[in-house]
Formats: structure tokens, C-alpha cells, sequence
């Protein structure tokens, strides 16, 4: 079975490294860039399962880099990672297609189980 890919955006290399090594351990394929531009020839060669984004990008910022992958592929799954008070910018993510944010700092486990409740249970079947 092909290893899920994840890409993680953000213009801080610190908080890419980290994230990269999380989801490394958990067996995903991981990617990463630091701004919009190389994020999108990523989703166009790699089509990853699952995003990582933050709002907050110099130049092409996060809703719209969300605009784009979404045009590119709606099934890409996207977590936005947001500085705080950035609450109408949220709402707007939601809107074009996030499916949940966290909040910098954010707790990494917690982010953890919720990239791996996002690809490893695609679909729960109903037990009954």
C-alpha cells in the first residue's frame, strides 16, 4: 500500500522541520515548502493526501494558496495552522474547504492524531 503524503507550508523553517520529523516517524511521505509557489508545484507532481498550511505567508498567503490547491483537487484534505486572532480569516478557510485549524502554538500531538484520524480512517464503516 503507497505511504500517504503530507506537504507542510510554512515560512518558518523550524516548524517545517519539526513537522516533517512527526509525520516521518508516523510513516507518511512528507513534503515541504516555504511559500505558495513551491507548495503548488508540489500538490500539481505529488497530489498529496493531506495539507498542512499556514494562514500567514509572505507573498501568496495561505487562503489563497487554499484557493488553488483546492481548484487543482478538492479531495486534497487541508489543515490550516494559524497565528491568533486570525478568526475571520478562519472562517473564511472553512468556507473554501479546510476541514480544521490549530492555532500557533499548537500542541503537536494533538495535531498528530488528527492528521492520522484524517488518512487513516478514510471512511469509518458503520459497524452494524
Amino acid at each position: 500500500m503507497e505511504r500517504k503524503k503530507v506537504l507542510i507550508v510554512d515560512d518558518q523553517n523550524g516548524i517545517r522541520i519539526l513537522l516533517m520529523e512527526v509525520f516521518n516517524s508516523e510513516g507518511y511521505n512528507t513534503f515541504q515548502a516555504a511559500n505558495g509557489k513551491i507548495a503548488l508545484e508540489i500538490v500539481k507532481n505529488e497530489s498529496p493526501d493531506l495539507v498542512l498550511l499556514d494562514m500567514k505567508i509572505p507573498g501568496m498567503d495561505g487562503l489563497e494558496i487554499l484557493k488553488h490547491i483546492k481548484a487543482m483537487n478538492p479531495n486534497i484534505k487541508v489543515i490550516m495552522m494559524t497565528a491568533y486572532g486570525e478568526l475571520d480569516m478562519i472562517k473564511e478557510a472553512t468556507e473554501l474547504g479546510a476541514l480544521m485549524h490549530f492555532t500557533k502554538p499548537f500542541d503537536i500531538d494533538e495535531m498528530r492524531v488528527a492528521v492520522n484520524i484524517q488518512l487513516r480512517n478514510e471512511v469509518p464503516k458503520a459497524s452494524h
